[in-house]
């Protein structure tokens, strides 16, 4: 089982805005939180997100270099994905594959592919 996932971010405010939002409609308690960074968890599971120090900031990210390409979630269904989808889009985060949805992971994989502010690459798959 997955302890937990800690992901470095650009700009803490940003990411807590996103992360907070997302991960509470996908029934994610906050866990901790302290000057550099926050936690959300679900069960027993937690994603850490903490503020990269300046002298790190210029290396910037890419999810098609070396290291995390992407994140996936379980919604509880199709109906969730579409809220979440709307609400991404309301508040004007980004989304991949948009021409695809929501089968740009193919024909039985009912999915929304976004992306956080520093970029890395967020899916919410419905279950079946």
């Amino acid at each position: 089982m997955l302890h937990h996932i800690e992901l470095y971010v650009s700009q803490l405010d940003r990411s807590k805005e996103y992360w907070s939002w997302l991960l509470s409609e996908l029934q994610y308690e906050k866990y901790q939180e302290w000057e550099q960074g926050f936690s959300f968890k679900y069960k027993e599971t937690y994603l850490v997100f903490v503020q990269v120090e300046d002298d790190f900031k210029s290396a910037g990210y890419h999810r098609k270099q070396i290291g995390l390409n992407h994140i996936a979630f379980h919604a509880s269904n199709q109906t969730q994905v579409d809220h979440l989808r709307l609400q991404m889009k309301k508040r004007g985060y980004g989304l991949l594959y948009e021409e695809r949805y929501p089968y740009a992971g193919g024909p039985d994989h009912y999915a929304l592919y976004g992306e956080d502010p520093d970029r890395i690459k967020v899916e919410i798959v419905a279950r079946k």
